[in-house]
């Protein structure tokens, strides 16, 4: 079995939140493969980007943040490439517009999906489309 960690469970690794202590316990415990795709990362290095534009931390937080980021990913975790079938299958996620995806985390599902892992996320309404797409989920704060 494997954990593929989406943004919204990575987040708190880097920003103090309230879920960051129950994020960083459910890592801790965590016996499975870590995977952490490229998209993901790049999703970290935005979200620093807009705390950037709000003011809420200044360049030279949000470098040593994403460096401490990609050292604990480099140490723990296994690399994600997005592949060709993650974008078709994204595609088909949106227009299931029961599920009310926006194409991020539908990307990110399809990810978990290809690597038939577990998603590991904190979006409820994320969380309930993969589940309705037959994909395993885990809610780190729920636990």
């Amino acid at each position: 079995m494997s954990l593929y960690l989406d943004t919204s469970a990575l987040l708190p690794t880097l920003i103090e939140e309230p879920a960051s202590a129950a994020v960083r316990a459910y890592l801790i415990a965590a016996t499975a493969a870590l995977l952490i795709s490229d998209f993901a990362a790049a999703e970290m290095a935005s979200a620093l980007s807009r705390l950037i534009r709000m003011r809420l931390i200044d360049t030279a937080g949000a470098n040593a943040r994403l460096a401490d980021f990609d050292a604990w990913r480099a140490a723990t975790s296994l690399p994600v490439d997005i592949a060709p079938s993650d974008a078709r299958l994204t595609s088909l996620y949106v227009r299931r517009f029961d599920l009310n995806l926006r194409a991020p985390d539908a990307l990110h599902i399809a990810i978990a999906r290809r690597l038939d892992a577990t998603l590991v996320t904190l979006d409820r309404r994320m969380a309930h489309a993969a589940g309705e797409l037959g994909i395993a989920v885990d809610l780190p704060e729920t636990r």
